[in-house]
């Protein structure tokens, strides 16, 4: 049932390629301004339903809402409602970094004011203001992520899906990124965001954790812990993926 309280919800979503079912009838209700982390290993099933969730792949069963909008019926005005950073850059090496931003800017229709105003506000708040004429290309990877989170927030999206978005970064990078979605949080933006680091997952209000796309077990990290009688994060993480 359609709920304008949660930013994200879901009613037994499912995906099958086949005879293989990638998520199995999964229930969600992430509130507004929640960083919510989804976790679970390779295979789990968890860009699958991030995928459906953003209007990239249909269901092929059940219902999700996304700002209260269906994602069987609604999913074009869903794309234009939320940002999106995938496992794969999907940032233009061969522009520059102020470039790419000026290019998702017009994909998402703002107006030359406005992407110059947002994209200069952007570069501050993302330390990349030394490297706005510098080509994408020569960015270090943790640099290339914070672009990637520039260009999926430029248009103000109150709903973000992160998919791995540190994936390969040291930690300080890691730990820099997420001062960054803090900010975006504090700001009242919903972030959905995925991460095979179990440190990680203290960061998040709430987590869930999926093992062969099915939600095993979702909660606050502590409670989660606590319930489990767990001293980490990793440890439940183990304990659950080895059922």
């Amino acid at each position: 049932m359609k709920d304008n309280s949660y930013a994200v919800r879901t009613e037994k979503l499912t995906r099958t390629f086949g005879s293989f079912t990638a998520v199995d009838a999964i229930d969600l209700a992430v509130h507004r301004g929640e960083i919510f982390g989804f976790l679970g290993a390779n295979g789990a099933g968890k860009t699958t339903a991030i995928r459906m969730l953003c209007g990239l792949l249909t269901p092929s069963g059940g219902e999700g809402w996304v700002d209260g909008l269906p994602v069987t019926t609604s999913a074009e005005k869903i794309k234009k409602r939320i940002g999106y950073m995938s496992q794969k850059f999907s940032l233009y090496n061969d522009l520059r970094v102020i470039e790419n931003l000026e290019f998702y800017g017009g994909v998402y229709g703002l107006g030359n004011q406005d992407i110059r105003t947002r994209s200069r506000e952007l570069l501050a708040r993302l330390g990349l203001l030394d490297y706005t004429r510098s080509m994408t290309s020569d960015l270090p990877l943790g640099f290339k992520q914070r672009l990637a989170l520039g260009c999926s927030v430029l248009h103000q999206p109150g709903i973000l899906f992160l998919d791995e978005p540190t994936s390969g970064v040291d930690p300080i990078a890691r730990r820099q990124f997420w001062d960054l979605i803090y900010e975006l949080a504090d700001g009242g933006t919903t972030v959905f965001v995925t991460t095979h680091y179990m440190d990680e997952a203290e960061y998040c209000s709430r987590v869930s954790i999926m093992v062969n796309g099915r939600i095993e077990a979702m909660g606050a990290p502590d409670s989660l812990k606590r319930d489990h009688d767990v001293q980490d994060m990793q440890q439940l993480f183990l304990s659950l993926a080895a059922q």
